[in-house]
């Protein structure tokens, strides 16, 4: 059996990001996500943030799917424009399918009126996989807000906590299965 160095351990068990937002900038992207991607900071968190992290030349799909695979959590912030867009779909799907946690935040939008738009242009297997990826996002517990009316900095905590949560029970299982024969 091959052994690995305490070294080789530590890059499998520190990926580059714990958490990866996933938004649509027209959407959230002045408002609470900078707020997010700091508090996050503040916490010791490594977030990932397309407008952070990704610079001119990037190749987007290779960046992007990179960071989701080496997050340990994502964070989607579903609002009213969420689903016209390919990215945001794309990175959900990519959550869904890589089994990564999912912190959802339901950000001016009821769970049950996100869907991909008729109309969108997307091939049939596509439009499943994005259908899909909705599906069990609106069926996982996340948190709601109202940007009108809401508490910003409940938000801040409420999602902080939830991701924090979430990274320590990550942690736990992948120590549960390295200890496991």
């Amino acid at each position: 059996m091959r052994r690995f160095s305490s070294k080789q351990l530590g890059n499998i068990a520190h990926p580059l990001y714990d958490v990866f937002i996933n938004h649509r900038k027209i959407d959230t992207g002045p408002t609470f996500v900078p707020l997010l991607y700091h508090h996050l900071i503040s916490k010791g968190i490594t977030p990932f943030l397309d407008t952070i992290h990704m610079k001119p030349g990037n190749k987007l799909f290779h960046h992007i799917d990179k960071a989701i695979h080496s997050s340990k959590v994502g964070v989607a912030i579903l609002s009213p424009r969420y689903c016209d867009s390919y990215f945001c779909l794309h990175e959900l799907s990519l959550f869904i399918e890589s089994n990564k946690r999912i912190v959802p935040i339901f950000y001016d939008i009821k769970p049950s009126h996100l869907q991909v738009q008729g109309n969108a242009c997307y091939p049939p297997q596509l439009l499943q996989k994005f259908s899909a990826a909705l599906h069990e996002t609106k069926y996982t517990v996340g948190l709601t807000f109202d940007s009108l009316n809401g508490d910003w900095l409940e938000l801040l905590r409420q999602t902080s906590n939830a991701v924090i949560l979430n990274l320590l029970e990550v942690e736990d299982e992948e120590e549960n299965h390295i200890k496991q024969p």
